[in-house]
């Protein structure tokens, strides 16, 4: 079958070099400069492949992309642009691009992105059944005190209408605690959201979260639906919430309080009904001192806080997590491994695990890749580096206690905990099981400036 390409370039002689490499290549290119010839394009005719420049005269390929979303046309899209921000990139992968190229162009990758693109467009679609519904059955929640109390506090918290902040360093599935509350709560049937605050621009997050009205801006050449509005009844999960800049917050805020918002260009407000779960693996408290972070938006997003421990923390669980990231391996790369050695198992256990189950997981899915034989063994594990002693984490044991006894190590303790929450007075509270008022009155006693 022979490939149709599109080709969105305002860059005349640049445009022309792509038609020209792709005719010679056998396929049939057809070249427009602006956004609103390649939407006419793109409702008359199929195309195999578009590849379209970041900035364009009357909006930019990040608007185009998701307009093509909008349209559920499933044409893979590749972003070119020279201006190389690796933040123009990671957002327009988030947004669903295919890839993205920088310019100038390096004729073997571009090669070699094109040719990855129209295989995958060649293979015949995969329905798309209830992918919402499956994640939290997917994900092993663990058997450990530390597991089942965050369990109990997901329970609890489900069915009420909470803010709920959950803490946690990255990595240790702060988005699949945030579904499973979705889950069990009277929202379960309702859009669930996520938003990476962190991929976002600061241009586009406005339009992105709030949507925006046809020529309110250079790029706005349609209205859009902003992420509150999609998520009507629902809930939208904010990950890395701390990353949003000081303008976005004050309208996050409003939104909040009040639930309403408002498009960008617009004079009129829209009710909502959502709910709001949002992460940081950032000290708050820290960036509102600095003044980054709006207090009065921490309090409203902190209704109820939630501490996702580490993996490190959590020896119990690792097995359980090993075997489950096994399963998910074993189907996506087509091999039958049976399980592990008890001495795989064993390096599992002293690993340190900086980067926690996102690590744990990319392990496991190399090591099912290289496997030789039917179970995993220690030769097909990488190196694992031995964690320093002062990297060692504070006891996550849970105490008899509210607050701890006045004993000769309870600075030491304290001093711990901060080090491992990475100075978050939160989480640090929530390592020692005390409250962080309780946390403020030790550390001035003991003279902890931390």
């Amino acid at each position: 079958m022979k490939h149709n390409i599109l080709i969105i370039e305002d860059d005349t002689a640049f445009g022309a070099m792509l038609r020209t490499w792709f005719e010679r290549n056998g396929y049939d290119a057809f070249l427009c400069s602006k956004v609103a010839a390649a939407k006419q394009q793109l409702e008359k005719s199929k195309y195999s492949l578009i590849l379209s420049d970041l900035r364009l005269p009357d909006g930019d390929g990040i608007m185009l992309l998701q307009w093509v979303k909008g349209q559920k046309i499933t044409t893979p899209l590749i972003i070119m642009t020279s201006y190389a921000e690796v933040q123009s990139a990671v957002a327009a992968i988030k947004f669903g691009a295919e890839d993205y190229l920088e310019k100038p162009i390096v004729p073997g990758i571009f090669k070699e992105k094109i040719e990855q693109a129209l295989a995958k467009s060649a293979e015949p679609a995969k329905p798309q059944i209830k992918r919402e519904k499956k994640t939290t059955a997917d994900f092993v929640l663990g058997s450990s005190a530390a597991a089942q109390q965050m369990h109990e506090h997901i329970l609890k918290v489900s069915p009420t209408k909470m803010s709920v902040l959950i803490l946690g360093e990255s990595g240790t599935g702060k988005e699949f605690i945030a579904r499973k509350i979705h889950d069990n709560s009277s929202r379960r049937d309702k859009p669930f959201i996520a938003v990476d605050c962190g991929s976002l621009l600061k241009e586009l997050a406005p339009s992105e979260l709030f949507g925006h009205l046809k020529g309110s801006f250079t790029s706005a050449i349609d209205n859009k639906t902003g992420v509150f509005e999609q998520a009507n009844g629902g809930t939208v999960f904010l990950d890395e919430v701390g990353n949003l800049n000081y303008e976005v917050q004050v309208q996050l805020l409003r939104a909040l309080q009040e639930q309403k918002v408002r498009r960008v260009g617009s004079a009129t407000d829209i009710d909502i009904n959502v709910r709001i779960l949002a992460a940081t693996n950032e000290d708050l408290e820290r960036a509102i001192a600095e003044g980054r972070f709006r207090e009065d938006l921490y309090h409203r997003l902190n209704e109820f806080s939630l501490f996702v421990p580490p993996l490190r923390n959590r020896g119990e669980d690792i097995k359980l997590f090993a075997e489950a990231f096994l399963r998910q391996a074993n189907e996506e790369l087509e091999r039958e491994i049976k399980g592990f050695t008890p001495e795989s198992i064993s390096r599992f256990e002293k690993c340190y695990w900086s980067g926690n189950l996102r690590e744990l997981r990319n392990v496991i899915r190399r090591a099912v890749l290289f496997a030789a034989g039917n179970m995993i063994t220690t030769d097909d594990l990488p190196f694992f580096s031995e964690p320093k002693t002062e990297d060692l984490p504070v006891s996550n044991e849970p105490k008899t206690e509210d607050v701890p006894s006045r004993t000769e190590n309870e600075k030491e303790q304290i001093e711990d905990a901060l080090l491992t929450a990475r100075g978050n007075k939160t989480l640090a509270a929530q390592l020692l099981k005390i409250d962080r008022k309780t946390l403020y009155n030790r550390m001035r006693l003991y003279g902890i400036t931390h």
